[in-house]
């Protein structure tokens, strides 16, 4: 995920004119918007009713990570058990081209990777380990392998009540099981938890999967090239943007199979040779965050604090529960719903697991954490200030001046990884807010061209604009999709053990056999 920061950001990001200042018109829209949506923001955002160890935790956070812990129980450590599998899958060694869907496996995990590797990867990492010390990176990491559980379950259910067209294209998700597993259980209220899941989602994605996107990427650029109008970023993402997603779901595979790869080896090849210069720190860098996990490092309530740092960050950054994925996943070629649901549990290991520990572990070798000498915990950053900021600036240089201590050069590195963690993550997006747009819309070329050309226009308002309050509305609507999603899941995770049972089953009998190309 790329938004990082809750709704007590509201405070920080709504504008504060001078009585006698004349106020623009973005002050105003975030005013006006603020005071009409702050409640739902708070709403989604706010702490659970009692503290844990002098701690808040943000009940939606709770909510994610014990709905992951169930389905993990639920399905025997189904991401444990599967994780060779899914490697096979990736290759292709069971693919049959000759079955419905648009992409292939690799395509489909690429696209959802697209969209949850991102600013919380770079900025959310360096916040958890700055607030709750390497302690954090440990929790992140069990969050993570957790959530695989949850993405397991929901791609699973994308695949098997997707809609399949005539001309062979696809539509799936959230929204089709909630109404097709429910009635095949027999149980009312289906269509509404759908009509709930595709409003935030289309208000999702035009905000935090693609207006905020926009704005950190021209924050980023102009930041080398100098100041310039914001929507001049605007119109040239909107116009790349437009060229891929109008060819639809195979035009976004074909880019994201390209792009992910490469930002991903681009970053994480970086941190390896920070820590290849260091090897000698990481022993220590493990044993810091052990220590931390269990005793407390940072400022945040001591191992609760790191607990809920950790989990938060994870949460925030791979999306597992949200249902966002499954609908990139649901367009995958297979006969075998199961296939993509191992595939899928792939995505918040290597979102979380080992590009966000990376980061974690290149943070705490590089020296740029700063221990105050009275308490020894984790305290400060590289500016000697509070690392927690509402825009998660502070969060992007923390990790700059991190690799920046292996290569000067870094920042440029960190701004080309930043523009194409936005374009990746928008045109990922796009395409989740027009399944939603049209199983409430309809299918149809043009009703599908208008969704795509207000994403467009959207991108360039984003660009151009300060919209916190707009950003922070659309982010609780990303994560009210995990609250809807995870109620549906938890009625339907019996559909899916019986699929999981009948497709091991006969992996193990030699029914499933592998595809020779």
């Amino acid at each position: 995920m790329k938004k990082l920061f809750t709704a007590a950001s509201l405070a920080t990001l709504a504008p504060v004119a001078a009585a006698a200042q004349e106020m623009s018109i973005d002050d105003r829209v975030n005013e006006v918007f603020a005071s009409s949506t702050g409640w739902f923001v708070n709403l989604i955002f706010s702490p659970l009713p009692f503290q844990i160890a002098g701690s808040d935790f943000p009940w939606i956070v709770m909510w994610l990570v014990v709905g992951a812990t169930v389905f993990t129980v639920y399905f025997g450590l189904i991401q444990l058990r599967a994780f060779g599998h899914a490697i096979s899958l990736v290759k292709g060694d069971y693919s049959d081209p000759n079955d419905a869907g648009e992409v292939s496996h690799f395509q489909a995990l690429t696209t959802a990777l697209s969209g949850t590797v991102g600013l919380g990867n770079i900025a959310g990492v360096a916040v958890a380990v700055g607030i709750g010390g390497p302690g954090a990176t440990f929790w992140m990491i069990l969050a993570g392998l957790l959530g695989m559980a949850s993405k397991f379950t929901e791609c699973t259910l994308g695949v098997k009540y997707r809609n399949e067209y005539p001309d062979g294209t696809v539509s799936g998700g959230p929204m089709y099981y909630m109404t097709k597993g429910f009635k095949e259980r027999n149980l009312p209220g289906g269509s509404i938890l759908a009509v709930l899941f595709s409003i935030f989602c289309i208000l999702g994605a035009l905000g935090g999967g693609n207006m905020f996107q926009a704005n950190q990427a021209h924050a980023q650029i102009s930041g080398i090239l100098g100041d310039y109008p914001g929507w001049w970023t605007g119109v040239v993402f909107a116009i790349v943007v437009f060229l891929v997603i109008v060819g639809g779901i195979k035009s976004i595979a074909s880019v994201t199979e390209k792009v992910v790869p490469f930002m991903g080896i681009m970053y994480v090849g970086a941190a390896l040779v920070i820590l290849l210069v260091n090897y000698d720190q990481i022993g220590w860098a493990f044993g810091q965050i052990w220590a931390g996990a269990f005793t407390g490092l940072g400022v945040a309530g001591g191992f609760v604090g790191a607990l809920i740092q950790g989990f938060k960050r994870a949460a925030f950054s791979n999306e597992a529960g949200v249902g966002s994925a499954a609908i990139a996943h649901s367009a995958v070629r297979t006969k075998e719903p199961v296939t993509e649901g191992v595939v899928s549990l792939l995505e918040p290991f290597i979102d979380t697991v080992v590009i966000c520990t990376m980061t974690a572990l290149v943070i705490t070798i590089s020296g740029v954490l700063v221990v105050d000498p009275t308490t020894g915990l984790y305290v400060l950053n590289e500016a000697g200030t509070s690392i927690q900021t509402a825009d998660g600036s502070s969060g992007v240089q923390l990790t700059s001046a991190a690799f920046a201590t292996g290569f000067s050069w870094f920042p440029y590195v960190l701004a080309v990884a930043v523009v194409l963690f936005a374009f990746s993550t928008m045109i990922s997006w796009s395409y989740y807010g027009l399944k939603a747009w049209t199983y409430l819309f309809g299918e149809g070329k043009t009703k599908e061209l208008v969704f795509k050309l207000i994403f467009c226009v959207f991108i360039v308002i984003g660009a151009a604009a300060q919209l916190g309050a707009v950003i922070d509305f659309s982010d609780a609507m990303i994560f009210a999709m995990a609250v809807v999603n995870i109620t549906a899941l938890y009625f339907l995770m019996p559909i899916v053990k019986r699929e999981m049972n009948s497709y091991f089953n006969r992996l193990k009998t030699g029914e499933i056999v592998k595809h020779t190309h």
